[in-house]
């Protein structure tokens, strides 16, 4: 039997995520339409043999978290349970923690992934090579190819190009290394615990010394980190394999990053999910690209939307409307004639009749094909720099008003146009 763990964070992380993380776990935050870990939870639940799926976080249990559980649990048949850290354990610390609960039931293997990555999961695949790669205990990284400039800002692999064993593994390197880099996508053996177990005594021993000689400051062997502490010890030791996918793959460590997720993720419904993608119908909205509709959404017929729209529940958008890549979410209302594009639009706001409020895109270089979307920051010498324009929740934008490159913090009621600000 097989199982899956997906590290949710919690809500210390999710800065670059603000101010939409305020109002829901970043991992719950809707991409596509749906709650950013249901898309792992489907690829889980479809994998043959699996038995049960546990999120490990130190997120405190919520109405929400446990209202995703309960539905994702009936819809997908399969046991999902929230196993909280005490603080946070770092990547390798919470598998560590609750590895008793991960191995009860004996299972044969089992999937760590990091909830905020968008993919295919190919994890058959993965199951596959793992058969055909090394010993049966061998342990399996997902990799994928990106530019070299960007390589440095992930785990970078060294591989065998032969046998795909992991030779070397350094994390977010000063120089280039390689650029084979890691997905946040592991298939471990109940093995991979002897060597998370040592680095655990080890650092023990370590702050125990530390403590003797120094007599001050207090710090966690529990907190653990499977990229640097465990993937680089294993390099080069026969044990340690890379899968390469030339699937979609992205990081969401931003909202900027959401949309182009949403966009993959959108794009790969035609495979997956073709009903959850819009159709132009007499008497709907027009409907240019791929566009992610709720049913209880209402829609002007002279509205415009798409490409890469997402629009959540209860959403009413007026006549005249045009929408491009965005995320519309709940109770939002987009007044007559209104134009949205390259923004997330929080909860319940409202944008009045002739607003502009507009974004610049953050996408990745179209004529690279290695180029990965960039975890931009939010300032650069001091500036705000230009990117998708996010509305928090309750936000009222008066009519004919231009919100241009900006983030608006919660119930905030704007009188005049703002440009490149946070309103704070």
């Amino acid at each position: 039997m097989l199982k899956s763990v997906i590290l949710i964070g919690g809500p210390q992380k999710g800065t670059r995520f603000r101010p939409l993380s305020f109002e829901v776990p970043k991992p719950l935050f809707p991409v596509a339409g749906v709650p950013m870990l249901q898309h792992h939870v489907e690829e889980c639940a479809k994998v043959p043999n699996m038995k049960e799926i546990l999120l490990i976080g130190f997120y405190q249990p919520n109405e929400e978290l446990t209202r995703f559980m309960c539905s994702a649990q009936q819809e997908f048949k399969i046991s999902i349970r929230y196993l909280q850290e005490y603080a946070a354990l770092g990547t390798g610390g919470g598998i560590y923690h609750f590895r008793d609960q991960i191995l009860s039931g004996g299972p044969e293997a089992f999937f760590i992934m990091n909830a905020d990555v968008c993919s295919e999961f190919p994890l058959p695949e993965m199951l596959n090579f793992q058969k055909e790669h090394g010993e049966p205990s061998s342990f399996i990284i997902l990799g994928t190819t990106a530019n070299r400039k960007q390589s440095m800002n992930y785990g970078c692999i060294v591989e065998n190009q032969q046998t795909n064993e992991v030779l070397h593994y350094v994390e977010k390197p000063s120089t280039f290394v390689s650029d084979i880099i890691n997905c946040g996508i592991y298939l471990f053996t109940p093995e991979i615990f002897q060597h998370i177990g040592a680095v655990f005594q080890k650092k023990q021993v370590e702050i125990c010394i530390n403590e003797h000689t120094n007599g001050n400051g207090w710090h966690r062997a529990e907190a653990i980190r499977l990229e640097q502490d465990i993937f680089t010890a294993l390099a080069g030791q026969g044990k340690l394999y890379v899968y390469k996918t030339p699937a979609i793959w992205s990081q969401i460590k931003s909202a900027g990053s959401a949309i182009y997720a949403s966009r993959l993720y959108l794009n790969q419904y035609h495979k997956t999910h073709p009903e959850r993608l819009a159709t132009n119908k007499d008497g709907g909205p027009r409907i240019s690209g791929n566009v992610y509709i709720h049913p209880t959404a209402n829609i002007d017929p002279t509205a415009v939307l798409g490409p890469n729209v997402s629009i959540g529940t209860g959403v009413t958008i007026g006549a005249g409307v045009r929408v491009r890549e965005s995320i519309i979410l709940h109770g939002v209302t987009l007044q007559d004639h209104s134009c949205v594009l390259n923004c997330i639009v929080g909860w319940d706001s409202t944008i009045g009749k002739w607003a502009r409020v507009e974004g610049t895109p953050s996408d990745p270089n179209p004529n690279d094909p290695y180029a990965k979307i960039d975890s931009e920051t939010l300032f650069r010498d001091g500036k705000l720099t230009p990117s998708i324009t996010i509305l928090g929740c309750n936000v009222t934008i008066p009519a004919e008003v231009i919100i241009l490159n900006s983030i608006v913090l919660p119930y905030k009621d704007l009188n005049r146009s703002f440009k490149n600000q946070i309103i704070l």
